[in-house]
């Protein structure tokens, strides 16, 4: 049973992080369609907005609560892996995804009314928080406690340096265009 509760796991964790990757790109197209002449902003944006619901309630929202079923389900399976100091850390990690997406989820209400607070840099920065996380929750899970904390909490700046160095790099060639 433990296996087959996995699998469902890992299945919705894929569509989770596909629904808020895909979204946050989204916001970033709504938001650079801002700067669109009218009625191209106009159309633009309700396009945006039908897409963002459609993704987020019949996609990321389903499949958020589907990961967090599961996963809590292995836990009832498998309490043993709650005295593990690496699944207090990737409950922790699981804690601020679940932030994120709501944070994301008023976000979506924001730009429906017409508020964008956020550049499309801001957003693209946002974007990579969710890989970042993902990273995390990923290498906690397969190394569990063979991970060595120092180089763990190195990697993860380093991999935020990189991903900033590469939206910064990204930009300064999209203005170049």
């Amino acid at each position: 049973m433990y296996d087959y509760v996995k699998a469902i796991h890992i299945i919705f964790v894929v569509c989770w992080m596909a629904g808020l990757f895909y979204s946050v790109r989204l916001f970033i197209y709504h938001t650079e369609a801002q700067d669109k002449p009218e009625p191209d902003r106009t159309i633009l944006s309700k396009q945006f907005e039908i897409i963002e619901r459609k993704l987020w309630n019949i996609i990321t929202i389903p499949s958020m609560y589907l990961t967090i079923a599961a996963g809590t389900t292995m836990l009832i399976l498998k309490p043993i892996w709650l005295q593990f100091g690496w699944m207090h850390i990737k409950l922790t990690f699981v804690v601020a995804l679940v932030i994120y997406h709501f944070i994301c989820q008023n976000k979506i209400k924001q730009m429906r009314n017409g508020v964008f607070k956020w550049t499309s840099i801001q957003l693209r920065l946002w974007n990579e928080v969710a890989t970042i996380f993902l990273f995390a929750i990923v290498f906690l899970v397969v190394l569990k406690s063979a991970l060595n904390w120092i180089f763990g909490v190195v990697g993860l700046v380093s991999l935020a340096v990189i991903l900033m160095i590469a939206v910064k790099i990204y930009k300064r060639y999209r203005e170049k265009k």
